[in-house]
């Protein structure tokens, strides 16, 4: 195939992409990346992703588009921006959602964005010459989309795209043909550090570099118990964080570019009841969750997320649910966190409640945690 027909096979497939609701499209390499190899291996090694069990192998993997296709030549990198203006929160306790979560869950849209690319590229070259990828298979895809132009990897380790923000998805389309590569952006965050400065639980290291054991977002995703000092921390994030893009010059420059429907669900989807989240049960959840990023974990995490941002709010008015919820929720985790809030919120009745449950609950972690709640109010 010669560089004319490899060109226009470009042009197409950028084409349609952009048709799609893509808002860049880039074309890098496929070439081994030994550099993000050893800076994904380091965090490995550090125990940055501990809570993920990733290692070398994974490294190994991600960083060498070979190993998603034989005789890789080039990856197709897709940008889609889905920044949107938060709606109009309404009253009584609510907490907050990252952005990306707030719509329909973004992989099964991306995946058929991505395989519409795909087909257009076999269709061009008339044989299957290409395989796709979306977050959920080894791929180092931000390192891929910062050689390929599409922006650079800032200080809280999100892509920035100077035109788009870091608000953006991220999708690759690998492909058997040396399509025409772009130039990398010499861009980067200088000596901003604003990202760094705002995090609150110092999670962002100022060297590119993430303690993810530290991150919000990760730590409202993961499953297991939050560790007790860093609740207060989270603020009322109960899923994901966006604090660090919302501070980052070039993103707020960028404004709310979504080019495909990424408005919530529903207004509440954005900032949801706590109280109701507190209360969540499997098919409520399944109704309003399944299709969002956020039906992957299940109801108890959020239920537990739900616990440590009402403590955080420190409003008596959620004594009553946070009591009902350590007596009966029928997850540990749950009961455990509520009645972490119960101390933080220090009552009369919370702390009554604490002291009459300590005797009759089963399980040896939440009577840990009731214990470690009532440390500060020593009966007299």
């Amino acid at each position: 195939m010669n560089a004319t027909d490899l060109i226009a096979i470009k042009r197409r497939a950028v084409e349609r992409a952009i048709e799609l609701g893509a808002g860049d499209v880039r074309v890098v390499a496929a070439r081994r990346d030994d550099e993000s190899r050893e800076r994904m291996a380091a965090a490995f090694r550090r125990g940055d992703l501990g809570a993920w069990g990733y290692g070398p192998e994974y490294a190994r993997r991600a960083t060498d588009p070979a190993t998603l296709l034989p005789e890789a030549r080039s990856v197709v990198c897709v940008a889609v921006p889905y920044a949107t203006a938060p709606p109009r929160a309404r009253g009584g306790l609510r907490g907050r959602v990252s952005n990306y979560a707030w719509s329909r869950d973004y992989h099964p849209r991306m995946r058929a964005l991505l395989n519409a690319v795909a087909r257009e590229i076999d269709e061009a070259a008339g044989t299957s010459a290409t395989a796709i990828a979306c977050d959920t298979r080894p791929l180092a895809e931000r390192a891929l989309a910062a050689h390929s132009g599409l922006g650079w990897i800032g200080k809280h380790t999100n892509l920035i795209s100077p035109a788009l923000g870091s608000f953006v998805f991220l999708g690759e389309v690998v492909t058997t043909l040396e399509l025409p590569a772009d130039a990398q952006s010499r861009k980067s965050c200088g000596s901003c550090r604003r990202c760094v400065d705002a995090c609150p639980t110092q999670a962002l290291r100022g060297d590119y570099t993430i303690d993810a054991n530290r991150c919000i977002s990760d730590l409202t995703q993961r499953t297991g118990d939050i560790p007790a000092n860093m609740r207060p921390m989270l603020g009322d994030w109960v899923w994901g964080c966006d604090i660090c893009q919302l501070v980052c010059p070039p993103t707020r420059s960028a404004g709310r570019k979504a080019s495909l429907d990424w408005e919530p669900l529903e207004g509440d989807t954005a900032r949801p009841g706590l109280l109701e989240l507190l209360r969540l049960r499997s098919g409520t959840f399944k109704r309003r969750f399944r299709d969002t990023a956020m039906g992957w974990r299940g109801a108890a995490v959020l239920r537990r997320n739900a616990a440590v941002a009402l403590g955080n709010a420190l409003d008596r008015s959620s004594v009553g649910a946070l009591i009902e919820s350590m007596r009966t929720d029928p997850h540990p985790m749950v009961r455990g966190h509520a009645a972490w809030a119960l101390g933080r919120i220090g009552s009369p009745a919370a702390l009554e409640a604490l002291r009459g449950q300590h005797g009759n609950e089963k399980d040896a972690t939440v009577r840990g945690e009731i214990g470690a709640a009532l440390e500060p109010f020593p009966t007299r």
